[in-house]
């Protein structure tokens, strides 16, 4: 991997209508606020942005705020501070969890929220150097126009491997967003889609302002698989709220990262209102989860040990959060 990068243009708003600006006015700029992820990609030549757009300027994107009408947390947040967050160490504990599971505390103190949340899809034959790349002939994410983890499919495979998305869908959080037509909020679901090329909705111009979750959530948590104990990118992640009465469910939102090409909500869970969390259901919640999973070899884990797994870090989280022993 080269150690220098290209050259580029550098752009400092004071706020989000100047970074707003500035993107329109360098077609192909990027928006950057920790680096953590842009730099990596650009050193390694997958990205050559000639104009980058620092947030890190910008007031508004770094604040965060909690009371009666829930949470507002800034795009421009680091890491860290919402990992040791009072607010979400106590009302939204799953958040806090994923938080102070990412990467390591030099990386926790750069990246921000919103870079979290746009985080690049991965997979083993894109996240090289150029000259590995170039000798694998590329691939259908950068430049060529096969994935060579699905030779004779039509679309990328790159697994999505951000932390905090998951534990932000358990939660019903929605985002703010700016762009050249104005701000908008939609539910954070809405961001992502199955496309490990084009992950993100957001159109040109456009960058997450802030993250909103409602009041009185439930109880979560968030668990993750990865080849070391930190640093690394979860080969499989799981978000769960749940609430119980006489360990019976009242509500269950299951979110899954690192297998999909977007993080996404666990369909299906509704069935599982009043019923006991037992043995039977963990087993079915187990079932559930293999079947919408869809690990691909985008990692050097095994398909089939994610999506194993990833199944059993749902049931396990459950099973503690309902108050059980896992199964």
């Amino acid at each position: 991997m080269s150690s220098s990068l290209p050259n580029f243009g550098v752009a400092q708003p004071g706020t989000i209508a100047e970074a707003v600006a500035a993107c329109v006015s360098h077609p192909g700029s990027r928006f950057m606020a920790g680096g953590t992820d842009l730099l990596v990609n650009m050193r390694r030549g997958i990205v050559s942005p000639d104009f980058l757009i620092n947030l890190s300027g910008i007031d508004e994107l770094t604040a965060i705020a909690a009371d009666a009408q829930g949470m507002t947390i800034g795009a421009g947040v680091t890491i860290a501070s919402l990992a040791r967050n009072a607010a979400a160490v106590t009302q939204y504990h799953a958040l806090a969890q994923a938080a102070a599971a990412i990467a390591g505390p030099g990386h926790r103190n750069m990246a921000t929220v919103g870079g979290n949340l746009c985080l690049d899809t991965r997979c083993v034959y894109y996240n090289q150097s150029e000259w590995w790349r170039s000798a694998n002939a590329y691939c259908l994410k950068s430049r060529g126009d096969t994935c060579h983890v699905a030779p004779q499919g039509q679309r990328c495979h790159a697994a999505y491997a951000g932390d905090l998305a998951p534990a932000l869908l358990v939660l019903g959080a929605e985002i703010a967003i700016a762009g050249p037509k104005g701000r908008r909020r939609i539910p954070l679901s809405e961001l992502y889609v199955e496309d490990g090329k084009a992950h993100l909705t957001l159109a040109d111009g456009e960058l997450i302002v802030a993250v909103h979750l409602p009041p009185g959530a439930p109880a979560s948590a968030y668990s993750k698989i990865r080849v070391r104990g930190a640093i690394d990118f979860p080969l499989a992640g799981v978000a769960v709220a749940l609430s119980a009465s006489d360990n019976a469910i009242v509500s269950l939102r299951v979110a899954l990262t690192g297998t999909n090409s977007w993080p996404f909500l666990l369909a299906g869970t509704d069935p599982f209102v009043g019923q006991l969390i037992d043995d039977k259901l963990l087993h079915a919640i187990d079932r559930l989860v293999q079947k919408q999973v869809q690990p691909m070899r985008t990692t050097l884990a095994s398909a089939n040990y994610r999506r194993v797994a990833v199944a059993a870090l749902a049931r396990r989280l459950i099973a503690n959060l309902g108050g059980t022993a896992a199964a």
